[in-house]
């Protein structure tokens, strides 16, 4: 090392940098920004005076490269780490010459670009390296950090001038684990693609190195009339072929054959075999199916193999015109876009013919300017499943719900062919989202709605973008606390398709937790979802979470509890923590499943609904027409009761059977509630995520009309909006006279709530729970008469103790 530093120090650069214009003519990245090796920079600007005779680029500040000018102008790049445009920028020049930054070097070589009659003729000098001489770690770093600069080998010159495409080109997604001869399963990562190596596939003390790859266009071969391919193309790589077992491929597929005889008969899931991509491929015989999941043998090893699972029809007999009359098939679509949002960005829908949505997607075919740019990575922002019976056309559109943002007027709506989706390949359709004036950026929600066009089929779901650069984002509207939230697992939001739903059973929950009431709690003002108690009664609590929600004047913290076969809070305070073991006499606090499903269900025969969001919510996300029939009390309907219409599609059974329910409610309007009834028979089939999204919606929805003009208030404490902000949401709902009418209120007040919630995620619960805290905060809290909103939140946590309890897990493992 002594003998490494001496010969570092003893280096004379000058000679190093000797032919730096000879390089220049030869290296296409010269021009512009020489700059960016730290050591060639100080050579490539040593024409100026004694003066600046120190030119350190990380000398003093070795974070200039993130620091944010206050006179930022709006345009910029979306580099990973690197702000492009900030760079090339021009800049103030009242720095000292000790503490330079990279802009102010730029500056300079801009001035002899386009002024050369003010620069003398460029000498060659020795520059002072010795803060990098002293120090190999800074050296290290300086030369890595600018390294950052070129490593996407893309030209600067585009970058500096195209928002948004500054990333770094795409490698294709694919792991690689090594494994002993005890084996273990290997994961392609964001996928439910798995290969599963058994005990003793190598010998001991041997290893094998498996490598798993999608490629996210399968063969064409496999796509016709006959056969339909539903998982990317599998690259399978093994670095030992010296094995005693086979291994075993594992993938869920994008389909399912159809339960009746005939497509039983006619169509199969087969996973086809090659060693080259091209193919030969063959037919595997060693293949079981379960539902939507293929395991494949795979006995004749290789280095390299690939495979790929198609659905295929022995032959088709009318009136089924294809393999897909067979199936019942999901088609997955992701929304790309760069890492960072800017004042214009494009947008990229892409429909896959299989469950695989990568996380990120190289994009080869953008143009800017009329000009093709070099490829683009863009990350997933959102994805969304849904059932499609046939090949047929598909309308895109977009649509943004913040008045700051407009997608282009030719790009609001976009055609996808019913022959483009039966080929099994990629097809991506892109919008151009620009900003309206010179507001500051802030993420933003945007709606996507695909729509079948010879049917009444709608899907839609809500996408939230990323923030602008971390140069851009300022003051974002968005809580600080609620950039790290932790995800609610307990029940996902995102239902998976299934086609069995798990059989409600009615017994008495399984608690394992008390409290013993330490004093007597009789209120002479009833209160909703609040519990009555006298001291030394046991009461059940269904979890440890607890709940933040108003009392009779101020907020606590309470658990959920059971006495007297009534579910409600109990104040943490009045009650002291014990086990079910500990627990002397609970016979007050038992609670049957049914009895619970129905009382956590009481919150939504208050809640305001759009029936025509509901209606859709639940015919995309249930998957099985009879299951849901059964539990709304329909047991006896049949095939024969629906229209013809109804026959062939899923969602469309499910649909009419919603549609029944609701008109037997609204015909006993004083018995029966739709909603409630609706949320009750999702419970029993086991549905928490699509409850927890109906909640959500239905939550957001009722506070807005219950809160009016006293939305702003809330949109000051949960987003600390400022007027002009809350401004921003009111315009698109204005009168002639320029305000929004007082009955129009909860329309501004819902975008705001959407939007803010969109942040979330998954975390249905967080939501709830923050919403009930800045709604008790408020000068006149509405919560305080309107209970429901607490009612949800015991709902929410009650899920997991009905799961444990209602449906049984040997079923769910059969």
């Amino acid at each position: 090392d002594v003998n490494e530093n001496k010969l570092d120090l003893d280096i004379d650069w000058s000679d190093v940098f000797k032919h730096a214009q000879a390089v220049s003519k030869t290296n296409p990245f010269w021009n512009e920004l020489s700059a960016s090796n730290p050591f060639v920079h100080d050579i490539a600007a040593s024409n100026r005076s004694e003066n600046n005779k120190y030119l350190s680029i990380l000398k003093e500040k070795p974070c200039l490269f993130s620091a944010v000018p206050s006179n930022r102008d709006s345009l910029a790049s979306s580099g990973d780490e690197l702000d492009i445009d900030c760079l090339l920028r021009r800049t103030s020049a009242r720095r000292s010459g000790r503490s330079k930054s990279v802009s102010d070097f730029l500056d300079i070589v801009d001035n002899q670009r386009f002024n050369p009659c003010k620069t003398a003729p460029q000498e060659t000098l020795a520059s002072d390296m010795r803060w990098l001489q002293n120090d190999r770690k800074a050296y290290k770093r300086a030369w890595l950090s600018h390294r950052q600069l070129t490593r996407s080998c893309l030209d600067l010159e585009a970058m500096s001038h195209s928002l948004g495409w500054a990333q770094t080109q795409a490698t294709d997604i694919h792991v690689v684990c090594k494994l002993t001869h005890e084996g273990g399963s290997v994961q392609l990562p964001d996928s439910d693609i798995n290969v599963h190596v058994p005990v003793g596939h190598v010998s001991p003390g041997e290893f094998q190195e498996v490598g798993l790859k999608a490629i996210l266009n399968p063969p064409s071969l496999f796509n016709n009339e006959l056969s339909s391919t539903i998982s990317p193309l599998i690259e399978l790589t093994l670095s030992n072929l010296n094995t005693r077992e086979a291994i075993f491929l594992e993938v869920k597929v994008a389909a399912k054959v159809k339960n009746d005889p005939l497509s039983q008969v006619m169509s199969d899931i087969v996973c086809f075999f090659s060693l080259n991509k091209e193919g030969p491929f063959k037919k595997l015989e060693n293949c079981y199916t379960y539902q939507d999941t293929i395991q494949v043998k795979l006995s004749e090893l290789s280095h390299v193999m690939y495979a790929v699972i198609a659905v295929q029809a022995n032959k088709i007999q009318p009136p089924a015109t294809n393999v897909w009359d067979y199936v019942h098939r999901t088609v997955s679509v992701g929304i790309y876009g760069p890492k960072y949002i800017h004042p214009s960005f494009t947008a990229v829908f892409a429909v896959f013919g299989h469950n695989y949505i990568p996380g990120k997607l190289t994009v080869c075919d953008i143009k800017k300017g009329g000009k093709n740019m070099p490829p683009v990575l863009f990350q997933l922002w959102g994805k969304h499943t849904f059932l499609l019976e046939k090949p047929q056309d598909l309308n895109i559109s977009l649509v943004s719900c913040d008045p700051d943002f407009e997608v282009k007027v030719e790009d609001q709506s976009k055609n996808i062919k019913g022959e483009e989706l039966k080929t099994g390949e990629m097809v991506r359709q892109q919008f151009l989202f620009s900003m309206l004036g010179c507001r500051e950026m802030h993420f933003f929600v945007f709606l996507v709605q695909i729509k079948v066009l010879k049917s009444r089929q709608v899907t839609q779901f809500h996408v939230t973008t990323p923030d602008p650069a971390p140069k851009l984002s300022g003051i974002v509207n968005r809580p600080k606390r609620l950039q790290n939230r932790k995800e609610i697992k307990s029940a996902p939001l995102l239902l998976i398709p299934t086609v069995k739903y798990p059989k409600f059973q009615d017994k008495t929950l399984s608690v394992n937790m008390y409290g013993v009431a330490l004093k007597t709690v009789l209120r002479q003002n009833k209160i909703d979802y609040l519990l009555e108690y006298f001291k030394g009664d046991t009461i059940a609590l269904l979890g440890e979470d607890k709940v933040k929600a108003i009392g009779q004047t101020k907020i606590k913290e309470w658990y959920v509890g059971v006495l007297r076969r009534k579910i409600g809070l109990v104040h943490c305070k009045n009650i002291k923590v014990i086990s079910k073991e500990q627990a002397m006499d609970t016979a007050d606090s038992e609670l049957t499943t049914r009895n619970l499903v129905e009382q956590i269900a009481l919150p939504f025969k208050k809640l305001t609904y759009i029936y025509s969001v509901v209606l859709s919510t639940v015919s995309e996300s249930v998957y099985d027409w009879r299951a849901l029939a059964e539990v709304l009390g329909y047991s006896h309907m049949s095939l024969d009761d629906f229209d013809e219409a109804h026959v062939d599609k899923e969602s469309e059974r499910i649909a009419h059977v919603v549609k029944r329910m609701k008109e037997d409610c609204h015909a006993n309007k004083k018995k029966r509630l739709f909603l409630y009834e609706l949320i009750v028979a999702l419970l029993k089939i086991d549905c928490q995520g699509l409850v927890a999204r109906l909640t959500q919606d239905t939550i957001i929805l009722t506070s807005a009309v219950k809160l009016g003009k006293c939305w702003r208030e809330l949109a000051e404490k949960l987003a600390r909006l400022t007027k002009q902000q809350i401004e921003a949401y009111e315009v698109p709902h204005q009168g002639r006279n320029g305000t929004v009418a007082l009955e129009m209120m909860w329309k501004p007040a819902y975008d705001f709530l959407y939007t803010w919630a969109a942040h979330y995620g998954d975390s249905y619960r967080d939501v709830l729970q923050d919403l009930q805290s800045s709604l008790d905060k408020m000068k006149n809290p509405v919560t305080k008469q309107w209970r429901e909103l607490t009612g949800t939140l015991i709902l929410v946590n009650c899920m997991e103790v009905l799961r444990a309890s209602a449906f049984s897990k040997m079923e769910e493992e059969e």
